[in-house]
């Protein structure tokens, strides 16, 4: 039987620690969720509902079909920054009459929806997604444009925004653009690039550039309406396909618009699969407060795959990192996890052939990372550990299946590489609350600076300052520890999104299906040179 084994104990008083510390971080991740859900606050927000508007979230709610999950992707952009948490833009994957869609969304109740920098990545992100994963593109616009005081950070890598609309729509990716209000200078091209506009009588209004901007550059005297808005752009333009007469009626025109696309995805969903043996609410215990702690990723592997069913590959060699396969919502999967933290020339070595496996049989890969990276000193250097480590990080970089990447425990140094980590295109990846990712821990980094301040001091023939040694360790630790945490790393777009564990296997279920829109087709070869 390859169903595997549990030696969780939920009564243990270490499962009892665990689990009290992720309901901790829970907490705290739901406040900082709380701010990105609030938008501009309570004042803005009844101000825009007066207007007869609805909500961001709320116009996602109508599109999508009933009683279908909606993935939210990088709510945390921003945090951190001078900016709202949430980069005053709301982006996922949804079903929108039987079909996945990536939906980008402004929230007018932040600064009118305007773009900051973080509002850029978190869009170039979700045009990233849908491309990859030829899922169609639904833009709900509602924005003044950029935000002005961050036009320097905006206005020359903006320009990506349109280059991806034309790139979806020649790589048959359909995009549809629902117009709510105002969609002014740069953003008139959202709806002007877009395969379908919708635009409602007089609410939306698009144009290079309004009224007074038009003053100042030509003397001419014009209003909204007939410079941009709808009626005029459905009649005169033609930049409106579709004439809605409110909110409600432009998301049902939306969603005929995806109805008649007729897209098609590359692979069909797989038959019903069997649930975990294992109670997901069990995840909250089984990594420890401290990550120096070892765990047994297995643990966590029989409370996502389905049935626990979980084939290992090659488990008496490397097993400080633990490779096999299964299925997750029925679709197969090979999984690397790291089991003791380090990865050593025996790892690196499995995980590379792992991954030419997982190529040779077009098998979508996921990595669940907690290592510390590769293993160091005199006899695993003089053993290979370089040359060993870049062959699995060569087969990272060059395998062609999807790769979905977690960080549940550590992500540290170049093993954050070879687990595939953002820098190595992962179409997903997320992290639970419990994650720190970093180029080291912080106690090693701040050990590495001391030791080598010493070394300085000694090399000079000065006395050193155990004082000021102590003040530094302490200053850099604490530096270290809160730019590792998960929030920080968010904010910056490091990944696309901080799950709650329990929800871990409905996520990656929701990013196989949507993987599984494009095809899933591994290298035959092309890995570059491996040094033996």
């Amino acid at each position: 039987m390859t169903r595997l084994s549990t030696a969780v104990d939920p009564r243990a008083p270490e499962y009892a620690a665990a689990r009290g510390a992720a309901l901790e971080r829970l907490a705290a991740l739901d406040a900082e969720h709380a701010k990105a859900l609030a938008g501009g606050g309570e004042k803005y927000t009844a101000r825009h509902r007066d207007r007869g508007k609805l909500p961001a979230r709320e116009r996602i709610e109508l599109l999508l079909d009933p009683d279908t999950p909606f993935l939210e992707l990088s709510p945390l952009a921003a945090w951190g920054s001078d900016h709202p948490v949430g980069a005053s833009l709301v982006t996922g994957i949804g079903t929108v009459e039987g079909t996945e869609c990536v939906i980008t969304a402004n929230d007018p109740t932040v600064r009118g929806g305007a773009s900051n920098p973080w509002t850029l990545k978190k869009a170039l992100r979700a045009n990233e997604i849908a491309l990859q994963n030829r899922l169609p593109l639904i833009s709900l616009v509602e924005s003044g444009g950029a935000d002005l005081p961050s036009q320097k950070e905006i206005f020359i890598p903006g320009g990506a925004l349109f280059r991806d609309l034309t790139r979806l729509s020649a790589a048959g990716v359909p995009t549809v653009a629902v117009v709510f209000g105002n969609s002014t200078a740069g953003g008139a091209y959202v709806p002007g690039m877009s395969d379908h506009t919708v635009m409602i009588k007089g609410r939306s209004k698009v144009f290079l550039g309004g009224p007074p901007l038009v003053k100042m550059a030509t003397g001419e005297e014009s209003d909204d309406e007939s410079l941009g808005g709808a009626d005029m752009h459905a009649r005169t333009s033609g930049l409106a396909d579709h004439h809605a007469v409110d909110e409600h009626d432009a998301i049902r025109r939306a969603r005929r618009i995806v109805a008649r696309l007729e897209h098609r995805r590359a692979h069909p969903a797989p038959p019903a699969a069997e649930e975990p043996l294992y109670d997901a609410e069990e995840l909250l215990g089984i990594v420890p407060e401290d990550l120096r702690t070892p765990f047994d990723p297995r643990e966590v592997i029989a409370r996502i795959v389905d049935g626990s069913d979980f084939d290992e590959f090659k488990p008496l060699y490397g097993s400080s990192l633990v490779t096999g396969w299964a299925r997750l919502h029925g679709w197969p999967v090979g999984v690397l996890a790291n089991a003791r933290g380090v990865l050593f020339s025996a790892e690196s070595q499995k995980a590379a052939q792992f991954i030419q496996l997982a190529n040779q049989r077009d098998i979508p890969l996921l990595f669940l990372h907690n290592t510390t990276g590769y293993m160091v000193g005199r006899e695993y250097e003089q053993g290979g550990i370089v040359k060993h480590g870049a062959m699995m990080i060569n087969a990272v970089s060059n395998s062609r299946v999807p790769h979905l990447s977690v960080l549940i425990g550590a992500s540290y140094g170049a093993g954050h590489y070879g687990m595939c980590g953002r820098a190595y295109e992962p179409r997903f990846l997320f992290a639970w609350p419990s994650a720190k990712s970093a180029v080291m821990g912080p106690q090693q980094l701040a050990g590495v600076l001391s030791i080598v301040a010493r070394q300085s001091a000694a090399a000079k023939g000065k006395p050193y300052d155990e004082e000021a040694d102590a003040g530094m360790r302490a200053f850099v630790e604490a530096q270290i520890e809160a730019e590792s945490l998960p929030v920080f790393l968010s904010g910056r777009l490091y990944d696309d999104g901080v799950i709650d564990p329990r929800d871990t296997r409905t996520v990656l279920g929701l990013c196989l299906s949507a993987v599984h829109n494009a095809p899933v087709e591994g290298a035959r070869g092309g890995f570059g040179v491996f040094r033996m």
